[in-house]
């Protein structure tokens, strides 16, 4: 037998920024695949060491589950389906030398990796978004955010100390929340539960002594949902005790609360940004096409119309699909079929550039608050024509999306187990984090 003398193919660098619910489905399904006769040498770059599943980061902030027992640590997960994990914030990206720059690696102010840069040959962003402050003086300064995980870790931390203070002491605290998307009205109703699970506990009074107000600049809250979920939503944080406003527009953030644009300040200890979406200023780096929301626009394959090395996915694309006006929402479900197109047919656009064109289909809408309730629509096809549903009904189709992003990214038989998991886990555990 002779052996041949043929060169092994060139690994092709496939880069993915960013490891949310998009970008680490990407770096997992693809690992050990190949391109044409390339096998694909993988990197995903995220500045958290772990991932928790974006929808689920306001009950992580007040402190209804817990991060360590919810979150993914890439660096374990990399080794376990053959891609490699960089720590580290990139903060450029070179389109000339196809080059992506990180940030200095600091731990508690400490420097623990120097500045660095990463190679590619076809780069894939999946950087989510962040609330947009809108230019309003303040938020910087005094609002915390629930972006991220480490963004609501940092934020359940100061809640804990606040409701210890309040309950040793009898002060009220005030929790004031700017934003009436999914984000805000379900951590208003987490915020809830919270006080009430501590009361359970022995916290005296702990409930009474909770203000929770909701701000929202719009007419009604969830506006990117159909009015009859965004009307019971609101009537069930009233309910619950909840300040709902609408239609008010906080102009500045101070110390001690927010200025609104007409009325009185509302005073408050504890303040969340949730309002708006804008792109991660990673994207600024580019000179390539951007939406008003700063997002980087790209085609009907996902991929930049100026650089056809760059695709975008998920929050931070702006995709312009055929047969489709409207823009495809921030959503984790859009960001999960976008995910799911570049899975099956990125190889190929990398070895040819031929593939199909992206689609979306909206498989309807859930807002979850708490155990108190729950609802949402089903998508306008097949049977369904959507028709709302509510309570429990709802409650478990909203916890079946988490489940199937488990058994996607783990697979089922791994996925089921953290699911049994998590169910003993709720068992034996206390209902809130207390430490």
């Amino acid at each position: 037998m002779t052996e041949s003398n043929e060169p092994a193919p060139t690994p092709h660098r496939l880069v993915v920024v960013g490891g949310g619910v998009a970008g680490l489905d990407i770096a997992t399904r693809l690992a050990g695949q190949t391109a044409g006769d390339h096998p694909l040498a993988i990197t995903l770059i995220d500045r958290e060491p772990a991932y928790v599943w974006k929808p689920m980061l306001h009950t992580v902030a007040a402190g209804t589950s817990d991060a360590g027992a919810q979150e993914t640590v890439f660096a374990a997960h990399a080794l376990g389906h053959g891609f490699r994990f960089e720590f580290g914030e990139a903060v450029a990206i070179d389109r000339e030398r196809r080059r992506v720059s990180l940030a200095a690696l600091k731990i508690d102010g400490e420097e623990i990796a120097a500045a660095r840069s990463i190679d590619y040959d076809t780069l894939v962003l999946a950087v989510g978004s962040r609330a947009d402050d809108f230019g309003t003086p303040g938020v910087a300064d005094h609002c915390a955010r629930i972006d991220c995980r480490s963004d609501a870790i940092a934020f359940n931390e100061r809640l804990r100390v606040e409701l210890v203070k309040s309950v040793a002491t009898g002060r009220p605290l005030t929790i004031g929340i700017v934003g009436g998307g999914a984000t805000g009205v379900e951590l208003a109703a987490e915020l809830i539960e919270t006080t009430a699970t501590l009361e359970h506990y022995g916290a005296k009074d702990a409930s009474e002594n909770l203000r929770v107000v909701l701000i929202e600049a719009g007419p009604r809250l969830l506006g990117a949902f159909p009015e009859k979920v965004a009307d019971e939503a609101r009537h069930k944080l009233e309910q619950l005790g909840v300040m709902v406003q609408t239609g008010n527009r906080v102009t500045g953030v101070e110390a001690e609360g927010f200025v609104m644009a007409e009325g009185e300040p509302i005073a408050a200890q504890l303040m969340v940004w949730a309002a708006g979406v804008t792109a991660p200023p990673l994207l600024d780096t580019l000179d390539l096409e951007r939406s008003r929301n700063g997002q980087l626009v790209v085609g009907a394959t996902l991929s930049a119309p100026g650089d056809s090395r760059i695709y975008a996915l998920g929050d931070c694309a702006n995709p312009r699909l055929p047969n489709r006006d409207a823009p495809v929402p921030t959503t984790a479900q859009a960001a999960s079929q976008q995910a799911d197109y570049l899975c099956r047919h990125l190889p190929a656009l990398i070895a040819d550039g031929a593939a199909p064109p992206a689609s979306y289909r909206d498989f309807g809408s859930l807002v979850s608050l708490g155990g108190y309730d729950a609802y949402g629509t089903l998508g306008r096809f097949g049977l369904f024509k959507g028709g709302f549903i509510r309570g429990k009904v709802a409650q478990l189709g909203h916890a079946m999306l988490y489940r199937r992003y488990q058994a996607r990214l783990h697979g089922l038989g791994r996925g089921s187990l953290l699911w049994l998991t998590d169910t003993l886990n709720r068992r034996v555990r206390t209902r809130v984090k207390l430490s």
